[in-house]
């Protein structure tokens, strides 16, 4: 049974509907959250057969408001990326993979958007990317990957929305498994909160279908590109 290292960087935001995807292939699992009392950065020593970077809310990394462990996670996610170690980035943990790879990151405001992303490689995720899915965002500063990534889709504004870096790294801008409770409990969680919570409260709501179909063959994918099952 392979085992992921999962890094959270709030209590709201996890793996979501991913979760089930992940336990009905039999990939366990272990959440860490350094921004507990006790919690740290896992060392590179601890991590499990894939590493998975979550997203942070209204932490960023550009400079306006960065994740507190932003240097030691870049460290350890380059430590892996090195290792050949599989590696899914996901919101600010797809801003940490780009950092770590020779990527980058654009400073922007906190946003909370529920568009579309559509697939622009017949052979993104070996071929398992729907052609348009939703695309749910929730994150300061946006990820530039490096120049040798694999763009897989963009988003409405021409901006690579998921990307590969190498045989087996990956990064999405949005969450495939969002749950509108995540966003719920973000915006409880902190005292800053992008203006439109309502409105995008109400539309990822009516999303939650699509989102849920759009997931099974981006996690057929996934699981193929970081070969967990192997």
């Amino acid at each position: 049974m392979k085992f992921l290292t999962v890094l959270q960087h709030t209590s709201a935001d996890y793996l979501g509907h991913m979760e089930d995807h992940f336990e009905g292939r039999k990939i366990g699992f272990t959440y860490h959250r350094p921004f507990t009392e006790s919690g740290r950065v896992p060392q590179f020593s601890e991590i499990g057969d894939g590493l998975i970077l979550l997203g942070g809310g209204p932490w960023g990394s550009a400079g306006g408001r960065d994740v507190p462990t932003l240097a030691e996670e870049v460290k350890l996610t380059r430590a892996c990326f090195m290792q050949g170690i599989p590696i899914i980035g996901i919101g600010l943990g797809a801003q940490i993979l780009c950092l770590a790879t020779e990527g980058s990151v654009e400073p922007a405001p906190l946003v909370f958007t529920c568009g579309t992303a559509k697939g622009v490689d017949d052979n993104a995720l070996n071929g398992f990317m729907p052609e348009e899915y939703p695309n749910p965002v929730y994150m300061r500063d946006y990820p530039v990957p490096p120049d040798y990534a694999k763009i897989l889709s963009e988003d409405a504004q021409g901006r690579p929305a998921a990307f590969q870096i190498g045989d087996n790294v990956l990064g999405f801008t949005g969450h495939p498994g969002f749950k509108r409770g995540m966003a719920e409990d973000l915006i409880m969680e902190f005292e800053e909160g992008p203006d439109n919570t309502g409105e995008m409260l109400t539309k990822l709501g009516a999303l939650t279908t699509q989102i849920e179909d759009a997931l099974v063959p981006i996690m057929t994918g996934v699981i193929q590109i970081t070969k967990l099952m192997r």
